[in-house]
């Protein structure tokens, strides 16, 4: 028997949260798995299938008849519902529209709504339950509508209550907490009048990126976000919890870029997807080391020469490389954090060729001083040095500016900036280097 349905016999009244249940399901054998989703309750399916990664998609959905997954669709908020409806599209449309038909039609229409959004537009990510009252109405009916809502399951998550007039225009943002110190005898205009600037609402517009709604929130330091079109009607929200997600997907995808993979690939089951994705990037990677072969070529006779140069040349080449890597990490997250404004390049820039120049110059001293001992010649330990300080300058300065070029050009600052940043290291190391040795030490 598989821990989810001994877990699920040993409590049969505790009410296991989703995400617990995928956590169950992913420590399964293949075997195990497929009988373990059928212990699922009926009402969690479409949850649980979105808590898993995307490979166990299918094999959760083709689990359950059409009517089951409809049936537990319609437990879900309208956001969620996209995305699930989205995913199985992907699996197979024909079950899709079955299960999209067997809906209500609120939230067909709801689904509707939310997939015409573009998937980097907030509307792509609100969700059009929200706790909303007129300005006219009392503090008392809006409680204890609020009550009610909350009592047949139809809200959660609801920090704020979201003021409109009668066009739905959204006029105020009331924390539920100054809600409960309102007289309740009089409107809620009769209420915020007395301090309208307090609950000014921090608004999304439904086309706005959703990049922008990720940085409102991590400046306002929001809960939610109410959503509007740009005649400032309310549409929805958008809530922590999937911002959370948004910010967690960046930070994949920054992870993946730098490394030259495919989110999206990798988390394909085909091998040969994953692969070619990969291949891409290794092919590009060939050609910047062939590119840095032929600099060495260049210098054929001098290590012919010097032997030694042979041995000490990777040693420059990997410090410029991981000194690089340094710079361009730390300028790449800091752009997707927004800690880097639009004119702020020069002092990034300036900032990581200083660290750069400085820890050139300390492990330039203790790398020729070694390699003067080493091959017992101390004119080597001044080119090495010489070297290594060139290198990592350029490290500091290529490993700064290029994430901010491609960013300046709209471009994920994440993509190739790894791959041209070797290239550089490697070249401008090689070159150096050998360079140096022919002018100094031949």
């Amino acid at each position: 028997m598989d821990k989810l349905t001994q877990y699920l016999n040993a409590h049969p009244n505790d009410e296991l949260h989703p995400s617990e249940i995928a956590n169950l399901l992913k420590d399964l054998s293949e075997k195990s798995f497929d009988e373990a989703v059928q212990s699922i309750p009926k009402e969690l399916i479409a949850d649980v299938a979105l808590e898993l990664p995307d490979r166990y998609f299918e094999d959760v959905v083709e689990s359950f008849t059409p009517k089951e997954l409809a049936d537990s669709l319609a437990e879900l908020e309208s956001d969620d519902q996209t995305d699930f409806i989205r995913e199985l599209e992907e699996v197979d449309d024909s079950i899709a529209k079955e299960v999209f038909n067997q809906l209500d039609k609120d939230d067909q229409a709801d689904i509707l709504h939310l997939k015409q959004y573009d998937e980097d537009e907030a509307g792509a990510y609100m969700q059009t339950e929200v706790y909303a009252a007129n300005l006219h109405q009392t503090v008392h009916d809006v409680i204890r509508e609020f009550a009610e809502l909350r009592r047949q399951d139809e809200l959660e998550n609801v920090t704020y209550l979201f003021v409109t007039d009668e066009k739905n225009i959204l006029r105020y943002r009331i924390g539920l907490d100054n809600l409960l110190v309102f007289d309740f005898d009089k409107t809620l205009q009769e209420n915020i009048e007395e301090n309208p600037e307090k609950y000014k609402p921090i608004v999304g517009y439904n086309h706005d990126s959703i990049h922008d709604i990720v940085q409102k929130f991590q400046e306002y330091d929001l809960s939610s976000m109410p959503i509007v079109d740009y005649n400032g009607a309310l549409l929805g929200r958008i809530t922590s919890d999937d911002i959370y997600d948004i910010i967690n997907e960046h930070a994949t995808d920054q992870m993946y870029n730098l490394a030259g993979v495919n989110d999206d690939a990798e988390e394909d089951e085909d091998i040969f997807n994953a692969g070619k994705a990969r291949a891409v990037w290794l092919g590009v990677n060939l050609m910047t080391a062939i590119a840095a072969s032929l600099v060495i070529g260049i210098f054929e006779e001098t290590l012919q020469s010097i032997v030694a140069l042979a041995i000490l040349m990777p040693i420059v080449a990997s410090m410029g490389g991981n000194a690089g890597t340094q710079s361009l990490t730390v300028v790449v997250r800091q752009l997707a954090l927004g800690d880097i404004a639009k004119n702020d390049a020069y002092r990034t820039i300036k900032k990581e060729v200083i660290l750069s120049l400085a820890n050139g110059l300390f492990f330039a001293i203790i790398m020729g001083l070694i390699a003067a001992l080493w091959f017992d010649k101390g004119m080597l330990g001044v080119v090495i040095a010489l070297s290594m300080v060139i290198n990592l300058l350029s490290a500091g300065f290529f490993g700064s500016m290029v994430p901010l070029f491609l960013k300046k050009m709209e471009v994920d600052p994440a993509i190739g900036s790894t791959v041209i940043l070797t290239t550089v290291t490697d070249v401008v190391g090689f070159f150096s280097f050998l360079g140096l040795a022919t002018i100094i030490l031949l």
